[in-house]
Parts: structure tokens; sequence; C-alpha cells
């Protein structure tokens, strides 16, 4: 099965400033992930929407698999949910199958973006979407001081712990009939919860998540370039 990709972004960003054209060791930062997309041979096409001219540009000189959607203006702006943007793509577009990742996940590999795919197509039928997840296994409490997922008086080892999973916004897999029955929401009433690497989950809402995401990034890259030495 073949996806079209949705890489919404924007040109402006409050709490890091300019951050999808930022430079992240070398390369604006959106350009991490785009690459993840056109290099997975699940993903047909690379749909970008976008207010920013400059953001624009700079994809379709780099991506050949990139298709660009300028944003309305009705749903620019900060408070516009994700959602609406995701039907203003689908509107537009003509495939079936969709996935939808961030400018802010520059850690995605192609590979997990080939197996999620898989998983979602493989899932069809019993499941109606996936989104990711990652595992979580510690002892959590509710604001209240209540304990969430164990007993205090009771030290389980935390890897005897019952694990639970929190979205981690990498990557969400769907379909126009998923889409529509769960009354417009990348999520649809049967997910699948696919746990993607903690090392390609990092999401990038603040300026110490660019520092750990760049970091993790540079030290990836060296290891790469170590493995391929004669």
């Amino acid at each position: 099965m073949n996806v079209i990709a949705l890489l919404p972004m924007k040109g402006h960003s409050e709490r890091v400033p300019g951050k999808n054209l930022r430079p992240m060791c070398g390369e604006p930062l959106f350009f991490h992930v785009a690459a993840a997309l056109e290099a997975c041979d699940r993903v047909q096409s690379i749909v970008i929407n976008t207010d920013s001219p400059a953001i624009a540009e700079a994809a379709q000189q780099r991506f050949s698999k990139v298709v660009i959607h300028w944003r309305p203006e009705a749903i620019q702006g900060d408070m516009v949910s994700m959602n609406r943007i995701i039907a203003d793509d689908m509107a537009r577009c003509q495939g079936d199958h969709f996935l939808q990742t961030h400018a802010t996940n520059p850690l995605l590999s192609p590979q997990t973006v080939a197996r999620a795919v898989d998983a979602y197509c493989s899932g069809l039928g019993r499941y109606d979407s996936l989104f990711s997840v990652t595992r979580l296994q510690t002892r959590l409490y509710w604001e209240s001081g209540e304990a969430v997922n164990h007993d205090p008086a009771v030290l389980l080892r935390t890897q005897d712990l019952p694990p639970v999973f929190e979205e981690n916004s990498l990557l969400y897999l769907f379909n126009r009939d998923s889409f529509a029955r769960s009354g417009g929401n990348r999520i649809g009433r049967a997910p699948q919860m696919f746990a993607t690497p903690p090392s390609e989950s990092v999401d990038i809402d603040e300026e110490h998540d660019f520092i750990l995401a760049e970091t993790l990034m540079g030290r990836r890259n060296q290891t790469v370039q170590k493995a391929e030495l004669p």
C-alpha cells in the first residue's frame, strides 16, 4: 500500500522562533523528516500545507515528491486545529490513505515509516487508523497524588508494572472513511497503537527539545559515518 504523507508547516512559531527553517546539523529542520518520507517507498507524495513562501520554495527545490498546498487564510494561525488542516488537504487530494507527521520530528526514520504503514495496512479490518505511542513503565500519579498505574503500598519493580502508553505525535495513519466516521479526527473510532523507538520520538516543542534532537542526530550521523569507513 502507498500513502500520501501530510507534512503541515507554518512560517510562524511561538516557542521556538522560525523552527521549521532553523538549521539542524547543517540543514533546515523540516528537511530531515521530509527526507525520511521521500526515502520510503510506501510514500507516493508529500503534501506540505503552508503559509510560508520560504518553506515552499526550499521544499520544492530539494524534494521531488513534494506537492505544495497553500494554506487558506481561514485556517491560518496558532489556534487552528490540526484536524482542520488535514481536512483541507484531503479535500485537495485524490488518494484514500494518509500518513501525517510533523517537521518537529526530525529523527523519524524511513524504516519506521515503512513499518507503520505495513502495520496499518495489515490491521485494516480490525482497526481503522493508527497512531504512534511511547510505552511507559514507570510510576505515574494524577495531580491529586493518586497513583495511576500502581499501588504505592506494593513496591513492584518498574519493569513489572502494567505499561501505559503516551501519544507521542510522531505519526498518524488514517483514511477518508475513518476520518469521516470519527467526525473529522485523525484518530479513528478503532485505532491501533504503534510503539516507536524513543530515539526517534523526540518532538520539538521547546528550545531544550531542539538541543536534544540535534545532539541525538549528531551522534546518529557520526555512527553512520563510522560504519561507512573502509
